[in-house]
């Protein structure tokens, strides 16, 4: 089977790629277009084990400039992770960005592939489309994004929905809550928790540090979103990816100083713009189609991410 996964040189794609590598007779075509300089180092890095793998094929090519048609040459499955992330940067004219490589790259992708005959085309969504919800969340509710980065992820799922009707395109949609976990970017938060920690950087909080989160580490990620291969009856089905436990920023520091012996210095900015104080996902869904069951604890989780911090950024 050979399957074609964007943002194949990001940190989720890059755990993707390797995992769906370790399943019989797959064969992986990843795409990034490189499109932050700052995470060209990251990325290079991110992929050094995949381009070894001779199962693995490598474009490193803007979606919307990419030979789409003879890339999809015989693909059976697509992973569209592939986009401009980030909340807090999604304002003003940067927002052109999020219109690139979440809207109008999707609308590409779609395009080509309905030449295509796919089992699977799964779409990479976020909770961040959900906005300020109270309570566990569940994928019958209306979405109402608070940034314009879920704002361009929400108009990617009416894409996808779009041309599922009209061109029978298989889409399944997973909407992850807050993954973390070895090579995670630079710019998120557990990593700058880390760093600044072990470097006696001052931290910059956004909020009162009680804001919740439905931390999912990415090893739990990239699992249910594997099943979704094999799994019957998910086209057209919209599903939560969430983790096994719920934390404020605060109890995330507080592990972290324990776990390398540390005490950080916090320094309080600003409010939550764009932001929800609390998410928390309902993965019933998750668990009936796709037998998903999350199973790293924050604080082992948060283990593993500092040591993979250790081992490759304490050098840089």
């Amino acid at each position: 089977m050979k399957i074609l996964v964007t943002g194949a040189a990001g940190f989720i794609g890059s755990h993707l790629c390797e995992r769906l590598l370790q399943l019989n007779n797959i064969e992986v075509i990843g795409i990034d277009g490189f499109i932050n300089p700052l995470l060209n180092q990251t990325k290079q890095r991110n992929l050094q084990e995949l381009l070894s793998n001779p199962r693995f094929k490598f474009h490193q090519v803007d979606l919307r400039e990419a030979d789409l048609k003879t890339i999809l040459d015989g693909i059976e499955a697509v992973y569209h992770l592939s986009g401009m992330p980030g909340v807090r940067t999604s304002w003003g004219t940067d927002f052109q960005g999020y219109v690139d490589h979440n809207i109008s790259a999707t609308q590409v992708l779609l395009e080509a592939v309905r030449e295509s005959s796919l089992e699977k085309f799964v779409y990479v969504s976020t909770s961040s489309v959900y906005g300020e919800k109270i309570g566990k969340v569940t994928e019958e509710s209306v979405p109402t994004p608070l940034s314009p980065y879920g704002v361009s992820k929400l108009a990617g799922e009416y894409l996808c929905n779009v041309y599922q009707v009209n061109y029978n395109i298989p889409v399944v949609t997973l909407r992850y809550f807050t993954v973390y976990g070895p090579r995670q970017r630079s710019d998120m938060a557990f990593h700058r928790f880390i760093k600044g920690i072990l470097n006696d950087e001052t931290l910059q909080i956004y909020g009162d540090g009680t804001q919740t989160r439905d931390f999912t580490f990415v090893s739990d990620c990239i699992e249910g979103s594997v099943a979704v291969l094999k799994a019957e009856n998910v086209i057209g089905e919209t599903i939560n990816l969430g983790g096994k436990e719920r934390a404020s920023v605060l109890d995330v520091i507080k592990h972290i100083e324990e776990l390398v012996g540390k005490k950080a210095t916090l320094k309080f900015v600003g409010g939550l713009i764009g932001e929800p104080r609390d998410t928390w996902a309902d993965i019933s869904k998750a668990k009936e189609l796709l037998d998903y069951y999350p199973a790293t604890s924050l604080r082992n989780g948060l283990i593993c991410q500092i040591n993979d911090f250790v081992k490759f950024y304490q050098t840089e």
